[in-house]
């Protein structure tokens, strides 16, 4: 008990809290809801991957999702709160403890709690760019450019760009090149789910157009006339929603 009271305060501190009462209703709920999941899941049987809870996000109204991450059976969710005991069984469920509050994820938690996202994270937090995308993409949703649309390639993704343009590394990418290739992957001021989608459908992203289209599965067209399929859908942010695809969009070498 002490050491659950030890943690709530330390997320209390740094919430800018002095106490439990000082919590808005509708943010406690939201916080509680963040740590229930449907269904009876023994430790043993979590896995690596994106699940919803009962949280809503703020944009849509539609269940957070969580990344949960298992390596030797160690789990952590949403890339800060560690299960510590499992298995605490009650007649209505399973309770797992955790070290610490697990967080509401903004489109920045998953990339930092995703470990298929690692480049993208060095890309977005790359000290010379002149964007701070980092702090653009925890804009909390009602605030402009909020809610997102996040396409987010794989670490997989980036190595085959790294082949394309002949560079060794990112940071051989010069810091024109990669802001504008970061600003094709966002949508501001639309929550697009995949349900959103369809075939010659423009996006307006804060780069410019690209076209999706869902015929044979989904995918994304960019000005140079080069293919992303989208592999992971409507990952829910309490900020916007990300899908994850496998080949990063490049800004039109024509313009």
């Amino acid at each position: 008990m002490l050491l659950i009271i030890w943690h709530l305060a330390v997320f209390l501190m740094e919430a800018g809290f002095s106490n439990v009462d000082e919590v808005p209703t509708e943010v406690l709920t939201q916080i509680l809801l963040n740590h229930v999941m449907a269904g009876l899941i023994q430790y043993r049987d979590f896995e690596t991957g994106y699940f919803q809870t009962a949280a809503n996000s703020a944009a849509t109204g539609t269940p957070l999702s969580i990344h949960i991450e298992q390596v030797n059976m160690r789990v952590t969710l949403n890339g800060e709160s560690r299960i510590t005991q499992g298995n605490v069984r009650a007649t209505n469920g399973i309770i797992h403890a955790v070290d610490r509050v697990i967080p509401i994820p903004s489109i920045v938690t998953f990339a930092k709690a995703d470990k298929g996202l690692t480049n993208l994270l060095i890309a977005l937090t790359r000290p010379d760019l002149t964007a701070d995308f980092a702090s653009i993409l925890s804009t909390s949703a009602g605030t402009t450019p909020a809610p997102f649309t996040v396409f987010a390639p794989t670490d997989q993704a980036f190595v085959d760009l790294l082949v394309e343009l002949g560079a060794q590394s990112l940071s051989d990418i010069d810091e024109p090149t990669l802001k504008a290739t970061l600003t094709y992957h966002v949508i501001g001021e639309a929550n697009a789910l995949s349900t959103d989608l369809s075939d010659n459908l423009e996006l307006n992203t804060l780069g410019g157009p690209i076209t999706a289209n869902i015929t044979g599965g989904a995918t994304l067209t960019d000005g140079n006339n080069r293919i992303s399929k989208i592999i992971a859908v409507d990952v829910q942010a309490y900020n916007g929603v990300v899908h994850v695809i496998d080949k990063v969009v490049l800004p039109d070498r024509k313009s």
